[in-house]
């Protein structure tokens, strides 16, 4: 039997370790969207904060893009004033990102402020984010947007 060749009895030939294999990989990956998305999209994609639906939730937006990418934000009102929300999306990390910005930006204010956020606004905070994909951002405000009017339609206690 070749010396190369292992078989009963013999050492298995020195193969990679498969978690360092994997590593490595989720590595690369991980340097490729980096420098897609920038480094604060990348950033906030590995931590996504308040991705969820709010049973009960005062207000509910839901919009599909022409792309196919559905965000939805659930948010509660303290008066008038948001107070807890979330998000969830079906989409890429993109939309996922965009809308956890689009959240962040009206958690803590009042309804009239938080109308004011627009996609040009979540895309201020990332800083850099692909041409191709901007277009999440005006599909986050535009839930956020369709949220706060559920909630002024809903009555609340």
């Amino acid at each position: 039997m070749d010396d190369a060749t292992s078989g009963p009895g013999q050492p298995a030939p020195d193969l990679p370790d498969p978690d360092d294999w994997v590593a490595a990989l989720q590595s690369g990956i991980d340097a490729k969207a980096r420098e897609y998305y920038g480094p604060e999209a990348f950033r906030r994609w590995k931590e996504l904060p308040a991705m969820g639906r709010i049973p009960n939730a005062h207000g509910v937006g839901r919009v599909t893009g022409a792309c196919g990418d559905t965000i939805e934000i659930s948010l509660v009102l303290d008066a008038e004033t948001i107070a807890a929300g979330a998000f969830f999306s079906d989409g890429c990390g993109a939309s996922q990102v965009c809308a956890s910005v689009a959240l962040e930006l009206a958690l803590g204010k009042s309804v009239d402020e938080a109308y004011d956020v627009t996609g040009t606004d979540v895309l201020s905070v990332l800083k850099v984010f692909p041409q191709g994909e901007k277009h999440c951002a005006h599909l986050a405000a535009k839930a956020l947007n369709e949220a706060l009017n559920d909630a002024m339609r809903r009555p609340r206690p």
